[in-house]
């Protein structure tokens, strides 16, 4: 039995009122207002689709052995780099071993079934080998835009393999057209759609159900037959239209999550069904689509392994997760759509020396560091000799992954002369659970909610971005842990 052993999501702290948008642009475009109903999830600034990604990965991971993924699939119509692998820097944030495969997956927005569909195939072709599927967004629409009301930003993430599964795959079908409703080339940086009516009638509403037809006859189903439908599509009329020609309930279609977060791109059916099997009961029959350049259906069965993975994981624990974000002009500042004044400090030049990147690789991506064999003791940087003066071994240590080990704040401070996006810029040093202490930015935060010995969790984030060489590096920063609602 090959299908989801796992699964998590992700929404970023931060939600901006669509109203605020309106209030801001509809001098320009007054039909936004048509589009201004609840809020949209917008990414911080020191957050891109491969930061979102991990994110939903580490949800996803949560008390998994690492070491057992064979593979991690990358999906983004909004990867940062055109030619350095993006699923390589999300395996790397994961703790995953060196000796997997690994592949990016782009170009439309059912990308994240195509690597959902990829990793199932490679799940079933190597014997129940686990991969990791993780996929997310941060997509542009132009200043007053239906898109930019529309957009928002998330990730979702599944393991799939043979062992614990929660929702057994059953089967899919595909349909693919050079269909142009959303186009962005190459050197382009806001998404550009064609006429609305075009998107609606001839998109979603015959293609959609191009896919479930033709999943249902290859099969010898009724879209009846399925306990929940998820499909994205962020036109209301359209999705009334759709469950008409498929003649299912209201009930049945999953939430599209349209009024807390926005349409997530080619994380957003992932990130529907993440919600979905938050709730699922066994037995269930789920039925998963995709839209964009076609679309890809896929049938799922939920086992009775499902209790087993609701646990707080998924969608519900970032929803709940939010701040107001009541400033629309920071929201343009953050995604580059308004340069600001960062002063001389903010003109220092970046450039990245790759030799030292790869000599610490590890250390970068993972938070790896290392544990004396001889005494125990943890310590972060890793180091060749180990840190207990009453030991100091040398060379006799091995690696260990603290991204998912939390810690607390031993000093903090708020810099507002530092260069910052967001200030003041904040950080201290962070003392690591299980031993080891560390400089660290702090984010999704502000000064007043730190105090010493406060707890916090690790968050993969842009470190900084050399808008010279179109460069984003990445490190991990502290977010002070969020005590769960039981």
């Amino acid at each position: 039995m090959v299908g989801i052993s796992s699964f998590g999501g992700y929404v970023p702290r931060y939600r901006l009122n669509r109203m605020i948008v309106f209030a801001s642009m509809g001098w320009l475009n007054p039909v936004i207002i048509t589009n201004a109903r609840g809020e949209k999830a917008v990414a911080n600034f020191d957050e891109d689709s491969i930061t979102m990604a991990v994110a939903a990965g580490m949800d996803c991971l949560k008390g998994m052995d690492r070491g057992s993924v064979e593979a991690v699939y990358f999906a983004s119509t909004t990867a940062p780099y055109k030619e350095r692998q993006n699923a390589n820097i999300v395996a790397g944030a994961l703790g995953c071993r060196d000796e997997i495969r690994s592949a990016d997956f782009g170009g439309s927005l059912k990308a994240g079934t195509s690597a959902l569909l990829s990793g199932l195939e490679f799940a079933a072709a190597n014997q129940g080998s686990k991969a990791v599927i993780c996929a997310a967004d941060c997509r542009l629409g132009k200043m007053a835009s239906m898109q930019e009301m529309v957009f928002g930003d998330g990730g979702a993430a599944f393991m799939v393999g043979s062992e614990e599964v929660i929702a057994e795959y059953k089967g899919s079908f595909s349909v693919s057209h050079d269909f142009v409703d959303h186009l962005r080339g190459s050197n382009t940086k806001y998404d550009r759609m064609w006429e609305e009516r075009w998107i609606r009638d001839v998109g979603y509403a015959s293609f959609i159900p191009q896919a479930v037809n033709g999943l249902c006859g290859k099969y010898g189903l009724n879209p009846s037959d399925f306990d929940r439908i998820v499909y994205p599509c962020y036109y209301g009329g359209a999705r009334k239209k759709i469950n008409g020609l498929l003649q299912v309930e209201a009930e049945k279609v999953q939430d599209d999550m349209l009024g807390t977060v926005g349409d997530t791109g080619a994380a957003h059916p992932l990130l529907m069904l993440a919600a979905a099997l938050e709730t699922a009961q066994p037995g269930q029959k789920i039925l998963l689509v995709s839209y964009g350049s076609g679309c890809d259906a896929l049938w799922f069965e939920v086992t009775e392994n499902i209790t087993k993975a609701q646990d707080g994981r998924g969608v519900s624990h970032w929803l709940a997760r939010r701040a107001e974000l009541d400033n629309y002009q920071k929201y343009l500042v953050w995604r580059g759509m308004a340069p600001p004044e960062l002063g001389i400090r903010g003109e220092t030049d970046k450039e990245t020396r790759w030799s030292l990147i790869w000599r610490e690789h590890k250390a970068v991506l993972g938070l790896v560091g290392s544990k004396c064999k001889a005494c125990g003791t943890q310590q972060f940087p890793p180091t060749r000799v180990c840190a207990n003066p009453e030991c100091s071994a040398v060379d006799q240590s091995e690696p260990v992954y603290l991204a998912d080990k939390g810690g607390t704040i031993f000093t903090y401070t708020g810099d507002m002369l530092a260069a910052s996006l967001n200030p003041p810029a904040i950080y201290g040093n962070v003392s690591i659970n299980g031993g080891g202490r560390t400089m660290m930015d702090f984010t999704d935060c502000t000064v007043e909610d730190l105090a010493v010995g406060k707890a916090v969790d690790f968050s993969f984030r842009i470190k900084f971005y050399d808008p010279k060489r179109d460069i984003t590096n990445y490190f991990w920063k502290a977010v002070p842990a969020v005590e769960e609602v039981k």
